[in-house]
């Protein structure tokens, strides 16, 4: 049997659009091209110009078979593999056979004929797609009974989508190119609405929008090409832990699959104090659940679960992130936001989904069980909250002659407290409201009564509840607090010594074999390593054994490495414990070459960078000025032209500032390459400033724009050529980006122990954060045109100055752009 056929589908949203014509324009084309093309089945439905397009094509006889009653006619399988044409034409892709046909759906026959090797065209409508068929439903009303598998038509070779406007295909159902007349107008009233076909169109280009997405990146992975080409939708959904997690997870996997290469990730947060939170074993199950569904489970820490989903959202440039409805009461909700509408109001530009459940509107029972309260307790809570207001009550009144309203309040807010510590919130809360009452009949005049004479004590009254529910539930959540704290203490105190010791250890081999030696008293210990089949000792600690074999005790570290302490022999939880320490030598030695190994590659990097900016300085800011030299020089030898005086000139005036350029480029590259190799020794002497900004301005282009008020006494301590360099590199850069004929201020002022010198400009400045890139190697800030210079003046710049025992540094303008601030030392008179 040879290969399998191709697959050609025409896609339409609606009957009508022209899938048949352009299935039969393409078998026409075909033919002419000497193509075998047979017809197995294609419906006209009488329209003239598909039976004109039929005309001319060789067509293989259907089937004539009987059901209840009625001849029909299907497309005769086994004829057209008796033919083994090389194409042939089947129509309505999703049609269903009848009984007694060889497969019950034609898409099946579809699948025979090119499992034998013929090349099959056929065609079909959005509406019978398995996978869409309840949204059409939901769309027109009507559900299709013939629909085809998705994964058939989406291993097709080539899909087409044969589209049509809403309002062209109505006026084609009018016109009685679709239907007969006398169905016309019921199918404009019904499935042909305006509003249907034009859903019916969004639902194809979107199907076919995915299949060019999934096709575009099978293309990147045959071509190994990493780079995005399209963006993609990330999803984040949050997840508690709770029993709606599985839910959440598959809602998440239903919406990144309805695009093509589709990201979802699944968030939990866990509390920064640790005291709360899922088990492992649930956070185990929950990430086996993520991965089973295709997604990703992430972990990360925060005591704001929403700034936490949020900021995790953005760090991976997600698109929608999905939340469980709230399983908090209403009244819970109204005096709290949760975790959903914090993350909604704060969203941005992040498509926020609250997804119901059925736990939604309930009472989590993991906080419910946190509090670790008996029913023994909560009973003793309910009576305690009852009973006690009234007993505080009954001996306030007996007392009334010691106390006034304010000591009342007072017993019973401690009444109430007391209540929380015993049975909880829900004790607390009904000791507050019963408080409240109390402290209005029995203390508050009138007397007995429950209204109020005095607003300020009605004010009292309501005060005193709001806040005996607040105090009741910070006391609930301390206590619960409390409870949690002791479990995590007990579950860490095995923990505890190997932790500190491992925390003084740090990166320090020998520091850890010391701390080893401590914790098991020990008189020594070493790390061994296997050299050409012997052992020698790399690290030691206090009088280590001499060897592996007269060590009391040794832990593996690796294949090659082992761990040996003497002195005293160890138990089983020593040993496991040893075993830790053992695991984090591991990690030491990893973490070493891990090092070396980072270090060795930012070396490299360093170098292949400075190679890659001077290879293209080389290949552009070169090539430039020597082009211009070359084609000036060639000019002026050119002896079939002669050239005027001024164009003599003008050439030659081209050849010098070429020269000038390469020059200067040159220049700054070697001085590059002394800083960055050490090689740059001043001769440092006593300097006067104004001078040396005079001498150094001659060298600047359009150096009388800058106006220079320094007085004639600064002297400071520096090397002539290098600060004459300094001073024109950053005059020349104030030049550049200054627009003409905005002014340039050179002035300085003395400084403890030295002098500063300010060169000012007036131009667009940077942005403060840009400040500390100004002064990198090959880095040209703003808009520069392409090959002017390579960005080295004012590294240049810097390194002069500090070799010269000075500082270079930039801050903004006031009033606008940049100011250069080069502080150089002074010469010290002797003591």
């Amino acid at each position: 049997m040879g290969s399998r056929g191709k697959l050609r589908v025409y896609l339409g949203a609606a009957p009508g659009v022209g899938k048949t014509y352009a299935m039969l324009d393409e078998a026409q084309r075909r033919v002419a091209r000497g193509t075998d093309v047979v017809v197995a089945v294609v419906e006209t439905h009488g329209r003239e110009h598909t039976t004109r397009a039929l005309s001319g094509l060789e067509v293989v006889p259907r089937r004539s078979m009987d059901y209840r009653g009625t001849t029909y006619l299907e497309m005769d399988l086994d004829a057209v593999l008796r033919r083994r044409p090389e194409v042939v034409l089947v129509d309505e892709l999703a049609h269903s056979n009848i009984g007694g046909s060889s497969h019950e759906k034609r898409w099946e026959d579809v699948e025979s004929l090119l499992a034998a090797g013929i090349h099959v065209i056929t065609t079909v409508n959005i509406q019978h797609l398995e996978s869409l068929n309840d949204v059409v439903e939901a769309i027109t009303g009507q559900r299709q009974r013939e629909t085809v598998p998705d994964r058939v038509v989406r291993q097709a070779d080539a899909i087409e989508l044969v589209d049509m406007s809403p309002q062209s295909l109505r006026r084609r159902m009018a016109h009685g190119n679709i239907y007969s007349h006398d169905k016309v107008d019921a199918a404009l009233a019904q499935y042909f609405r305006e509003g249907n076909l034009a859903a019916l169109r969004e639902l194809a280009l979107l199907w076919l929008a995915d299949r060019v997405d999934e096709g575009l990146d099978q293309y990147r992975h045959q071509h190994d090409i990493d780079s995005t080409w399209a963006t993609r939708e990330r999803i984040v959904v949050a997840l508690t832990g709770g029993p709606e997690s599985a839910a959440l997870l598959r809602r998440a996997a239903r919406i990144a699959s309805r695009g093509a290469g589709g990201e979802w990730m699944a968030l939990y947060v866990a509390r920064r104090d640790g005291l709360s939170g899922v088990t492992p074993d649930q956070l185990l199950k929950l990430r086996r659940t993520t991965e089973d569904l295709g997604g990703t489970l992430h972990t990360v820490v925060g005591d704001d679960t929403a700034t936490a989903i949020l900021d995790f959202a953005r760090a991976e440039n997600a698109s929608q992130v999905i939340i469980g409805a709230s399983r908090r009461g209403r009244l819970s909700t109204l005096l709290r936001p949760g975790v959903g509408e914090m993350v909604i109001a704060a969203s941005g530009d992040i498509d926020a989904h609250v997804v119901t459940h059925d736990y939604a509107r309930r009472k989590n029972p993991t906080v419910r069980a946190a509090s670790n309260l008996s029913r023994r307790r909560l009973v003793l809570g309910y009576a305690f909250g009852v009973l006690a207001p009234l007993l505080a009550s009954e001996l306030l009144v007996l007392t009334d002659s010691l106390h006034g309203l304010p000591t009342e309040a007072m017993v019973l807010m401690a009444v109430v407290v007391a209540t929380a510590l015993v049975g909880g919130i829900i004790p607390a809360i009904i000791s507050a409201v019963l408080s409240s009452i109390l402290l209005n009949l029995v203390f508050t005049p009138p007397l007995r009564s429950l209204t109020i004479a005095d607003p300020e004590n009605a004010f009292a009254i309501g005060l005193f509840l709001v806040v005996g529910i607040a105090v009741a539930s910070v006391v609930d959540r301390a206590a619960r607090s409390t409870v949690l704290a002791r479990k995590a203490r007990a579950e860490s105190d095995a923990l505890t010594v190997l932790s500190h010791s491992l925390l003084h250890a740090g990166d320090d081999v020998e520091a850890l074999l010391a701390s080893a030696c401590e914790l098991f008293g020990a008189r020594g210990a070493a790390v061994f390593a296997a050299v050409d089949g012997r052992h020698e000792a790399i690290a030691v600690s206090g009088r280590p054994p001499s060897s592996v074999d007269a060590a009391d005790v040794t832990v593996s570290i690796d294949e090659d490495t082992t761990l040996a302490l003497c002195g005293r022999k160890l138990d089983a939880s020593d040993r496991r414990l040893l075993k830790a320490y053992a695991a984090h030598a591991a990690v030491l030695a990893e973490r070493t070459r891990a090092q070396r190994a980072e270090a060795d590659r930012a070396q490299l990097a360093v170098g292949n960078r400075t190679r890659t900016a001077l290879l293209a300085a080389v290949s552009h800011d070169l090539r430039s000025p020597l082009a211009a030299v070359k084609a000036a020089a060639g000019s002026l030898r050119n002896t079939d032209i002669r050239w005027s005086p001024a164009d003599e000139a003008e050439l030659l005036e081209t050849i010098e500032e070429s020269a000038d350029r390469l020059n200067a480029l040159v220049g700054n590259l070697l001085d590059m390459s002394r800083i960055q190799t050490g090689a740059v020794t001043p001769a440092l002497v006593e300097v006067d400033l104004a001078d040396a900004v005079r001498q150094a301005l001659e060298t600047v282009p359009d150096g009388g724009r800058i106006t220079v008020t320094l007085d004639d006494s600064l002297v400071a301590l520096a090397d002539p050529g290098l600060l004459e360099r300094v001073v024109a590199n950053v005059c020349e850069n104030a030049v550049k980006y200054s627009p003409s004929p905005a002014p340039i201020t050179v002035d300085g002022s003395p400084t403890p122990g030295g002098v500063v010198l300010r060169i000012a400009d007036s131009g667009p400045g940077i942005a403060e954060e840009s400040h500390a890139r100004l002064f990198a190697p090959f880095q040209r800030l703003g808009d520069v045109p392409a090959g002017d210079g390579v960005g080295l003046g004012l590294a240049v710049a810097q390194g002069l100055a500090e070799a010269m025992s000075g500082t270079l540094t930039a801050e903004d303008t006031p009033g606008g752009g940049l100011t250069f601030v080069l502080e150089l030392t002074t010469p010290q008179e002797p003591a």
